[in-house]
């Protein structure tokens, strides 16, 4: 599905997925990334988690699911560098426009 999508950069086998329950937070999903002074401390790889909020993600369509899924994966920098791309960005375009485009790729297959 990677390169369907063409987010060939996503290094599958170091990102995590963690389903939360009793989260009071607005969140449906939450994505962490592990900063690269955790990584020299730890001697770790970059990796991120996809966090779910179980009582919030759970009631939402199988369709609905897979945008907020796309949605926290977007936040992947290119470099997977365990940092994450924030909503707005100067002059870098638009998080929203792009994860428009990667829904629509989703879509399509």
């Amino acid at each position: 599905m990677n390169s369907k999508l063409e987010i060939f950069w996503l290094d599958t086998k170091r990102i995590h997925v963690f389903r939360s329950y009793g989260s009071k937070s607005r969140a449906i999903a939450r994505i962490w990334g592990l900063p690269r002074v955790w990584q020299m401390a730890l001697g770790a790889e970059s990796a991120y988690i996809v966090e779910v909020i179980s009582e919030k993600f759970d009631k939402l369509s199988t369709e609905d699911q897979d945008k907020v899924l796309l949605h926290e994966l977007a936040h992947i920098p290119r470099n997977f560098s365990g940092a994450l791309v924030p909503h707005t960005r100067k002059k870098k375009g638009s998080f929203h426009d792009k994860l428009e485009i990667l829904i629509g790729k989703y879509h399509k297959l």
